[in-house]
């Protein structure tokens, strides 16, 4: 039935593709290397922690920014992350990345275009800038564009809006410089990542990698005194994240039972939601039990300030892991984009 509704959004977004690759739309380079992180899917594909691994990675040899639209913030405009910023000035991702990297620029803006020249302005000394989603703002010109798709639903498989999560056609895998499968099984084998390679990319002139979520240990969000996990603890998990199901899937592994108060993707912790959470707490009749949360919840949370400090609320980094041994040569083809842009500009 939604099929007629998919075949006109796919037609839409042809076209507008069409314009940009005749050159009627145009497309902005920038002085910069920019490196995009995007999907063509709508959901969680792990674009933040795949943000937080090339953070992690670069910020030692480079000056690096991230820019990102600022979904359901209540601001609009460009804007850039201070030292009292809050997740509802920038959005609950971009402050995760403040959070946990107060030595980079952070700053959100709907229109990128306008957005990088702001940022530039204000962060001269800055030498990569990271582009959160904007695998479809195809008004900048980024010079590395990193592809996500997820193990579970590759873009292959997947059907047009509102038929399936596609919300750009499979064919614009090709403006890709790289393709990573994420959520990745930890055993995948090789001969079935060669399988996915060549559906993927039959021609074989795109990278592929792959990788498995990878959990570290478990911190309070108030004083971020680490916790490792008792086997033995039950958990109430609160998150408002796209898919859960990881998170869920791990924690079966890891302890008895659990209850979860789920809230929409992205959502805006109320005073009564804390109140509600609290409740829920109460009621969970077991003598060792904590309440675990995701990073992206925890700066939308950490308003509730000192009240937090009476409880075990814990919230749980994940990030990307490698599989195969190929994290270096990831990071190689990184390195070659940035060095060999610096030494175009400088010639």
């Amino acid at each position: 039935m939604l099929f007629p509704f998919a075949f006109l959004y796919r037609l839409g977004v042809t076209v507008r593709n069409k314009m940009y690759d005749w050159k009627v739309f145009k497309s902005t380079p920038f002085n910069i290397p920019l490196i995009c992180v995007g999907n063509l899917a709508m959901g969680g594909t792990g674009k933040t922690p795949m943000i937080e691994w090339l953070v992690r990675e670069l910020k030692n040899d480079w000056q690096v920014a991230t820019l990102s639209r600022g979904y359901k913030r209540k601001t609009k405009g460009y804007v850039l992350a201070n030292t009292g910023t809050t997740a509802l000035e920038i959005g609950d991702e971009p402050m995760q990345f403040h959070w946990k990297y107060p030595d980079i620029s952070v700053a959100v803006g709907e229109e990128r275009l306008v957005a990088i020249p702001q940022l530039l302005f204000d962060r001269p000394d800055t030498e990569v800038i990271l582009l959160d989603d904007a695998f479809q703002h195809r008004s900048i010109s980024a010079g590395y564009n990193i592809l996500l798709t997820e193990y579970s639903n590759l873009f292959t498989r997947d059907l047009m809006f509102p038929s399936g999560d596609l919300r750009d056609v499979k064919q614009s895998h090709r403006r890709a410089q790289v393709i990573v499968v994420t959520k990745c099984p930890s055993d995948l084998s090789k001969q079935e990542s060669e399988i996915i390679k060549k559906e993927l990319n039959p021609e074989g002139d795109i990278p592929v990698f792959f990788t498995a979520l990878k959990y570290g240990t478990p911190y309070h969000i108030k004083t971020r005194a680490p916790l490792p996990w008792d086997l033995h603890e039950w958990a109430l998990l609160v998150c408002g994240i796209a898919n859960p199901e990881p998170l869920k899937k791990k924690l079966n592994q890891i302890c008895p039972g659990y209850e979860m108060k789920r809230f929409s993707d992205h959502h805006i912790f109320t005073s009564q939601d804390w109140n509600d959470i609290q409740h829920q707490w109460e009621r969970m009749k077991f003598e060792k039990k904590r309440i675990i949360t995701t990073e992206k919840d925890a700066v939308r949370l950490i308003k509730f300030g000192e009240s937090l400090n009476s409880y075990p609320i814990f919230c749980w980094p994940i990030e990307h892991e490698f599989l195969f041994n190929e994290s270096d040569k990831f990071l190689g083809l990184i390195q070659t984009f940035i060095h060999s842009f610096r030494s175009l500009k400088n010639k």
